[in-house]
């Protein structure tokens, strides 16, 4: 199997592999890799794919990703990529002897000044490359990639890079789509609204694509549904807020950012309602529910029940004639998350995904907060982390009809995946609802959120 170079993006490093992953399912692409290959300091992972092809199809719609390139040589000095490329096989030149062609020296965590990149590229003069050197429009580009690791430090970076990787060029990725979706040209957007990065990050770790269905629970201003639908899915938003799904007047909601971003076609509507009394029938029919619940700090949730506080309502029609809203009560996320589980249980589709935020707080966080469901297996638990206080991005799968209910074994496998000095669970500590519901801890601590939150003081909210 060919080797390839992936240079990721230097951003949300808890999330490359996440959506790298989920980028080969939607491509349908085979990856052989290890993930402790991939290093936080490092933007550079070495996969296996079987073809050029293949490789470049990773980058049609990746946002992590900025570039792929084949890999011919890797050592840890330039003289060693140096002495590899002068063995190299004849027909590795082929394609190219011919081409206009040109040579980038790509430096991570130090810099080169041009005077020295040039004295590098003169040293592989002795490649078999006929073809004139284009430096504006080459048909191939020869990359060379030094690595010196990031160093919060400059008095850290090495004198020398740590390793270099040599190789054809093959394909950038659309990171512009960040640009084309930021929230400060986007028509309509309020408090909540989700950043264009992670947006679409989490759309892509969905697998939102041509002809799937995907919903957003708390749909809020929509932001999960233009990069949802930007991908190709058929999106639908709820929330039991209808005044974020009107907006504020001036033909400002979710409905003109679908005007503006040309989604009015996938884009299917929104309905107010919450997600432990909503209209859809009891059906597998979502392939992926993405969302943010609110936790109560920027924006608390409610649901809708009888108000104890609120005088009963004697008609269910105002004096115009117009329907009354229905009482709510107040949401805790620990509830919030409970039904969002069962919900995504019963309608997700199987091998479909729930792909969610849990806030947690930094010094009581542990793996067995997180809300577990005997059909739904972890996928991934990527870290966003804001300090005192860091907000999880939970991915979940649902199982196929001929798996078997997720056990004790298999929950704790998930669990501890990539997670150091969790304490093993026994039996006694599972208990399993009606319903599917796995509880593994009586007192999650994110169960009073908001509460801990304020206790904190500090971090970004939501």
């Amino acid at each position: 199997m060919p080797k390839f170079v992936i240079c990721f993006a230097q951003a949300h490093l808890n999330f490359r592999l996440a959506e790298l992953r989920s980028l080969a399912i939607i491509e349908n692409v085979t990856l052989d890799f290890d993930d402790k290959d991939l290093l936080e300091q490092s933007p550079f992972l070495v996969v296996g794919i079987d073809t050029v092809e293949n490789a470049k199809k990773l980058l049609n719609r990746a946002i992590l990703i900025k570039e792929i390139i084949l890999l011919w040589a890797a050592d840890d000095t330039l003289e060693g990529i140096l002495l590899k490329a002068k063995n190299l096989p004849a027909e590795y030149f082929d394609p190219y002897r011919k081409s206009s062609f040109k040579f980038d020296i790509s430096v991570f965590g130090s810099t080169l000044a041009i005077p020295d990149q040039v004295e590098q590229i003169n040293r592989f003069k002795f490649l078999p490359l006929e073809g004139k050197i284009d430096l504006k429009k080459p048909e191939i580009v020869f990359t060379v990639y030094q690595d010196f690791y990031a160093n919060a430090n400059p008095k850290d970076i090495p004198e020398k890079p740590v390793r270099l990787f040599f190789g054809p060029f093959l394909a950038t990725s659309n990171r512009g789509l960040i640009q084309t979706y930021d929230l400060k040209k986007r028509d309509y957007l309020g408090t909540t609204s989700m950043d264009a990065e992670l947006s679409l990050i989490m759309s892509n770790i969905a697998l939102a694509r041509p002809g799937s269905f995907v919903l957003d629970p708390f749909v809020g201003t929509g932001s999960f549904l233009l990069t949802s639908s930007h991908f190709g899915a058929f999106t639908l938003g709820a929330d039991i807020d209808g005044r974020q799904i009107r907006g504020k007047g001036n033909n400002k909601n979710i409905e003109s950012n679908a005007v503006q971003y040309d989604l009015t076609n996938r884009i299917l509507g929104t309905v107010v309602c919450d997600i432990a009394h909503h209209p859809w029938r009891e059906t597998e029919f979502w392939d992926a529910i993405v969302c943010d619940p609110p936790y109560g700090v920027r924006a608390g949730a409610k649901k809708i029940a009888v108000n104890p506080k609120s005088l009963p309502k004697t008609s269910v029609l105002n004096p115009d004639g117009t329907y009354k809203l229905p009482q709510t009560i107040p949401y805790e996320l620990d509830d919030v998350l409970t039904d969002l589980l069962s919900f995504a249980a019963k309608y997700l589709t199987p091998g479909g995904r729930l792909v969610y935020w849990l806030p947690t707080v930094t010094e009581t966080y542990d793996p067995k907060d997180v809300p577990r469901h005997k059909r739904m297996r972890m996928i991934d638990n990527c870290e966003q982390d804001f300090g005192k206080w860091a907000r999880r991005l939970i991915v979940m799968e649902k199982l196929q009809q001929h798996e078997p209910d997720l056990d004790l074994d298999a929950l704790l496998v998930e669990i501890e995946k990539g997670i150091q000095g969790v304490n093993a669970l026994d039996e006694q500590d599972m208990r399993v609802g009606d319903d599917g519901l796995v509880t593994l801890i009586d007192n999650p601590a994110h169960a009073k959120f908001r509460n801990h939150y304020f206790n904190i003081g500090e971090g970004e909210t939501q």
